[in-house]
């Protein structure tokens, strides 16, 4: 069984998962000797970009830091030849060395004006396979920011154009040598035969596709390459004398749209056009092709000859490389936005404290009369809601807490059905299904619980004139080429169906984003969605939706699944105010709301309340004889962490109870030896996580 250490050092690495061979070394690789040290010290932004580039198709190196230390992915790989793996987090001027000069002003022009660098088809001097040669190269150069924003690195989408641009030489060089020798043609042209059976050899000299019609539609001259590609799209190849009627005789579309695009050719007009051919049957590609006339000596059309390229595959890599430039804003849009909410979270946090501790006073004490109380029982409802808020932003930012364990799917969902009932009112119809002997799934149930009544109610509110809601669980095992990017393995599927409305291609590419809302305004935070898409993600599962203009909505919440056996689902215990282990608190916190109102809480309890705005601040009173029997300190302020601060005395003084408050609801920092509790809470919270400190003291 791992330690806590390993496991969490396991979850930092998480990133590297799904990143093929290259993900596997860079997890095994020795990182001692790079600049950028082991993963586990990068920044959150360099872990992003690399999880991104790892799990892309397209060609991509990350050169990152001053020294442009060198990460890529499996694509790219091949392209360094036997540079690989040797480059993998070395400086790039190591393995780069011969193209240096050339590479070094690009990568660093980028880093200095943020500006990306693109180009097609660009020269580039590399030994790879032991000798030098010039390589062709699509590339496209962009600056990555750091965690605090400055550049961190140079992010580079390429795509090797080598082969289509020496072939396209040799093509126009082909033609040179075809246009030279068709002077020649023009004074053979009164003999046709022997016309054909020049335009004939000459065509077939390259390796470009050419061939060559009359005025009544017959192949002149036709080589070999392009004989070929006829084959291919529709299972036979035409030869020099027949008609292109006749050979597209059982296809009369593929023959409407062939003879358009000659019969502008034959009528004299030269241009170039970009189409595509084929039978489904066999294979559909797209051709580069270049019309020009064919006349005699006194100019009369005699003819149309065309030059032709299959582009299939390069349109393919640029609609790749397309994509993966388009996942990479989407990642650094989504990061971006998730360090801003989760830093917003905090901050409002700290503000909700003092207000729901004070509100829990009056409702605790009873003070006013009935009106009053109306008046504070509102405001305490609304300050929940702000705190649900701020959980939702926490979700959707990755960085709200879980509480993941095994946890029986098929009973949660069931349970479920009455609530989700009585939420969705009588107009809706809804059906739950769940297997037996469904696997546990790895989850936080409360929150858990929480995504499935949001996915419910988005599907209520759907179907506005009443309709059908399913909800149904059920395993499925994953493998690589699955289409959601899931990590291989087993899953448990929980589906939420309804008939109603459904969303366009537009909306359904902005459902999961935060604050994005079809609703009206008052009518929802637009958060209901990238909550349950946060929560998800941050279990290892993900959120996928599929959904039609007037065909309905399907969402669906994929966890992995859990071989530990599932517990019972324990509901959060309502504490009362009971007789607490009194002493001395210190109390410390940078807020000086936060510090007053649970300084009235800990008073409340009957301890002797000492204040400090900070952890030097506490330590100095220790130093100068202060004995606390209990330690209550906020996590993240200026200076020493609060965790830091607890170790440090617990070390001291190892009877002495800690407990670390947090507005930034993220684990990352404190040890799980310290007990913890999340702002903003109520008094009977605070009692909870003293009672059991007392409980864990004895």
């Amino acid at each position: 069984m791992l330690s806590k250490k390993a496991a969490r050092q396991s979850t930092d690495v998480g990133f590297l998962a799904d990143g093929g061979e290259l993900g596997a070394m860079m997890r095994t690789l020795d990182w001692s000797d790079s600049p950028l040290g082991p993963p586990l010290q990068w920044s959150q932004a360099l872990k992003t970009t690399v999880g991104m580039m790892l799990a892309a198709q397209a060609q991509i190196v990350l050169f990152w830091g001053p020294d442009f230390v060198a990460l890529y992915n499996d694509a790219y790989a091949p392209g360094i030849g036997a540079n690989h793996p040797r480059a993998l987090g070395r400086p790039a001027i190591e393995n780069w060395g011969e193209l240096w000069d050339d590479l070094e002003p690009l990568l660093a022009g980028v880093r200095q004006t943020r500006q990306t660098f693109a180009a097609k088809d660009r020269p580039f001097y590399v030994e790879r396979h032991g000798y030098g040669e010039t390589s062709y190269w699509d590339v496209s150069y962009s600056a990555v920011s750091d965690d605090d924003g400055s550049v961190g690195g140079v992010l580079c989408i390429v795509s090797e154009t080598t082969e289509r641009v020496l072939g396209e030489k040799r093509l126009r060089a082909s033609e040179a040598r075809y246009r030279e020798l068709t002077t020649t043609l023009e004074q053979r042209v009164a003999e046709r035969t022997a016309e054909r059976h020049l335009l004939a050899t000459i065509v077939e000299t390259t390796d470009g596709q050419i061939q060559a019609l009359d005025l009544d539609y017959r192949w002149l001259a036709i080589n070999t390459s392009c004989a070929d590609a006829y084959e291919r799209i529709y299972g036979t190849r035409p030869k020099v004398g027949d008609s292109l009627h006749e050979f597209l005789a059982d296809r009369p579309e593929h023959l409407v749209a062939a003879t358009a695009i000659w019969g502008r050719a034959l009528a004299g007009e030269a241009f170039t056009n970009i189409e595509e051919f084929g039978d489904p049957k066999f294979e559909r590609r797209v051709y580069e092709m270049k019309f020009e006339s064919l006349r005699a000596p006194d100019g009369t059309r005699i003819g149309a000859f065309l030059t032709g390229t299959d582009v299939t595959d390069r349109l393919e890599e640029q609609a790749r490389l397309a994509q993966a430039e388009e996942a990479l804003r989407h990642a650094q849009k989504m990061e971006a936005m998730g360090q801003l909410t989760g830093g917003v979270a905090h901050d409002f946090n700290n503000l909700l404290t003092p207000i729901v501790g004070l509100l829990d006073l009056f409702q605790r004490k009873g003070i006013g009369g009935e009106r009053e109380h109306r008046l504070v029982a509102g405001a305490a409802q609304a300050a929940d809601r702000a705190k649900t808020l701020v959980q939702r932003l926490l979700a959707f930012a990755r960085r709200q807490p879980l509480q993941a364990v095994p946890v029986n799917i098929g009973q949660l969902v069931a349970d479920m059905g009455d609530l989700i009932s009585s939420t969705t009112g009588p107009q809706i119809q809804v059906t739950v299904d769940t297997p037996e002997r469904l696997p546990n799934a790895l989850a936080d149930p409360n929150q858990l619980e929480m995504a499935i009544l949001n996915l419910s109610v988005n599907a209520r509110d759907a179907m506005p004139d009443g309709g059908k809601l399913r909800i149904s669980a059920k395993a499925r095992t994953i493998d690589a080429s699955h289409a959601y990017r899931l990590a291989p393995g087993d899953y448990v599927c929980i589906s939420v169906a309804d008939d109603g409305i459904g969303m366009n291609e537009e909306t359904l590419a902005h459902a999961v984003e935060p604050f994005f809302s079809t609703k009206g305004i008052g009518q929802g935070t637009g958060l209901g969605l990238s909550m349950v898409h946060g929560l998800a993600s941050q279990l290892g599962g993900a959120l996928t939706i599929k959904s039609a203009v007037g065909a309905g909505t399907t969402a669906e919440l994929w966890l992995p699944v859990s071989k530990a056996a599932a517990g019972a689902i324990e509901t959060v215990p309502q504490f009362r105010l009971r007789p607490l282990p009194a002493g001395t608190a210190l109390l410390v916190d940078d807020e000086p709301l936060v510090r007053m109102s649970t300084a009235e809480m800990l008073s409340e309890f009957g301890y002797r309340v000492v204040e400090a705005d900070s952890a030097e601040d506490a330590l100095q009173r220790v130093k100068d004889g202060l004995r606390p029997n209990l330690l209550v300190t906020d996590h993240l302020m200026p200076g020493m962490s609060g965790t830091d601060l607890g170790l440090a005395l617990r070390n001291q003084y190892p009877e002495l109870q800690v407990l670390v408050v947090s507005g930034y609801a993220n684990n990352e920092g404190i040890t799980p030896d310290l007990s913890r509790l999340t702002k903003p809470f109520r008094s009977d919270e605070l009692a909870a996580s003293l009672a059991n400190l007392a409980k864990v003291g004895r």
